[in-house]
């Protein structure tokens, strides 16, 4: 899932928690919503982490001290 996946479930999450103030008999909209608030941070955060593994950038020295960047790009889809 994409950052803009996981900020549209805490929006979601957060309009049925705050904003919503009907409640079914059997269902809890509230804590619908608190559980895909916890679940949209967890997939941001572990969104982020693949994004700053995927840009990092392996600077060394070369021949004469001259430095090599070595810049990994991917041509796979993200999962």
């Amino acid at each position: 899932m994409t950052i803009g996946g996981s900020i549209a479930l805490i929006v979601i999450g957060a309009i049925l928690r705050f904003a919503i103030s009907w409640s079914p008999t059997y269902i809890d909209i509230q804590l619908i919503g608190l559980i895909l608030m916890i679940a949209g941070i967890v997939l941001l955060i572990i969104s982020l982490v693949f994004l700053t593994r995927r840009r990092r950038v392996v600077t060394t020295r070369g021949p004469a001290g001259t430095e090599v960047y070595e810049e990994r790009r991917y041509t796979e889809p993200p999962l």
